[in-house]
């Protein structure tokens, strides 16, 4: 109304973007991040020096999976207002995209100076994860939830970061507390995507199949996002539902080829899906390749190690999983695909370090591959059995 009412004022283009960027974080529809683009961009080519626009274009950038301009709009931002908490989240949220931790924890650390905050704790939180400290990372969580609360924060904030907390519980293993944080994020925001998705996982990890597939119904009829619809044919694959698994799956294609907009967002995701059914290996590993080019992230390097491996390259897919883990992040996933990628080299005594490494961070990490690596692990330890039991008979 008011860019009709004002078309040449650039606040009212500024409001226009923020509230189309606030849309499509809630709603996880993409086709709002262009027009939040389109709108902050014409905000500052009416006034280049707009207070809030340049934090928030980034910010629209990074949502968009465009993530080499995001730095230098941050910059640009504080630059015109050294106060700008916004523009120091964004900016270390940009280094955190393509593998640059220690800018990614200063832009932090002079955000958490201006404002002790929900967005400020949950982002240390997020760093402090990657680098393995999980109990720091959940300390920060349960901080930016209290912080979120007291200062009135909006109710899909604190859901987001009661996701996230339930998201590290379940990554730990504990399905107690991620179902518990997963409810409260719930309550806080009814009818939540993520959290949906998220306590489907903790029913499927429980084997409470059928109601994990109408929560995942729930999420995708909210959000079709790749990850859960992959989820619930991975689901329907468990139950020996082969036909409604093959659905999701060619759904999943579907959705990841939909559009320009929608293949630049979901080259890692489409690559895992491939990678995780043994489908297109040459077409997953190109994805993961462009991925990579894009982003330098722990986990572009793990999606590459991982379709490096179905494409049979094990020693660049040692080389690329070695980087995905060089952080000491604890991440049953990682540890999963670097035992596999072992495995396949014929290390065993290492795989079998990491297969353990696996289950014992979380024993349902996956639906499917928990299983696998357990299966995997017992295969190693029935050689080694057999090897002992030989060497033993010749010594006789």
């Amino acid at each position: 109304y008011k860019v009709r009412r004002h078309p040449n004022n650039p606040a009212a283009y500024y409001q226009l973007g923020d509230a189309y960027g606030e849309r499509a974080r809630e709603s996880g529809d993409p086709a709002y991040f262009e027009l939040a683009e389109q709108s902050l961009k014409k905000a500052l080519g009416l006034n280049p020096e707009q207070r809030g626009a340049r934090p928030h274009l980034a910010y629209v950038m990074a949502l968009r999976h465009v993530f080499a301009e995001p730095p230098a709009e941050a910059e640009k931002a504080i630059a015109l207002d050294r106060g700008d908490v916004d523009a120091y989240a964004i900016l270390g949220d940009a280094y955190l995209e393509i593998g640059k931790l220690e800018q990614a924890e200063e832009a932090y650390r002079a955000m958490m100076a201006l404002k002790e905050s929900l967005s400020s704790y949950s982002r240390l939180s997020g760093l402090k994860s990657l680098r393995g400290d999980t109990e720091g990372a959940l300390a920060d969580l349960q901080k930016a939830i209290e912080l979120g609360r007291e200062n009135n924060q909006p109710s899909e904030s604190i859901a987001w970061a009661e996701w996230q907390l339930a998201a590290d519980y379940f990554s730990r293993g504990d399905l107690a507390q991620a179902e518990s944080f997963y409810q409260q994020a719930l309550r806080t925001y009814p009818g939540y995507f993520r959290a949906l998705a998220g306590l489907a996982q903790v029913r499927a990890a429980q084997q409470r199949y059928d109601d994990a597939v109408g929560l995942y119904q729930k999420a995708i009829g909210a959000v079709p996002m790749l990850e859960y619809i992959a989820a619930l044919g991975d689901l329907y694959t468990r139950s020996n539902r082969s036909e409604e698994a093959r659905k999701q799956y060619e759904l999943v294609e579907y959705i990841g080829k939909l559009s320009a907009l929608n293949q630049a967002l979901y080259n890692r995701e489409l690559a895992y899906f491939y990678a995780d059914h043994d489908l297109k290996p040459a077409e997953g590993l190109r994805l993961a390749e462009r991925e990579l080019e894009n982003r330098r992230d722990i986990y572009a390097y793990d999606v590459l190690a991982w379709s490096l491996l179905k494409n049979g390259k094990l020693e660049q897919a040692r080389e690329a999983i070695h980087q995905a883990l060089r952080l000491g992040t604890r991440d049953a996933k990682l540890f999963y695909h670097a035992g596999m990628i072992y495995l396949q080299s014929g290390e065993n005594e290492t795989a079998a370090k990491y297969l353990r490494q696996a289950l014992s961070t979380n024993p349902h990490f996956h639906l499917l591959f928990a299983e696998d690596a357990r299966r995997s692990l017992g295969a190693i330890d029935n050689s080694h059995a057999r090897v002992a039991a030989g060497e033993r008979s010749e010594g006789r």
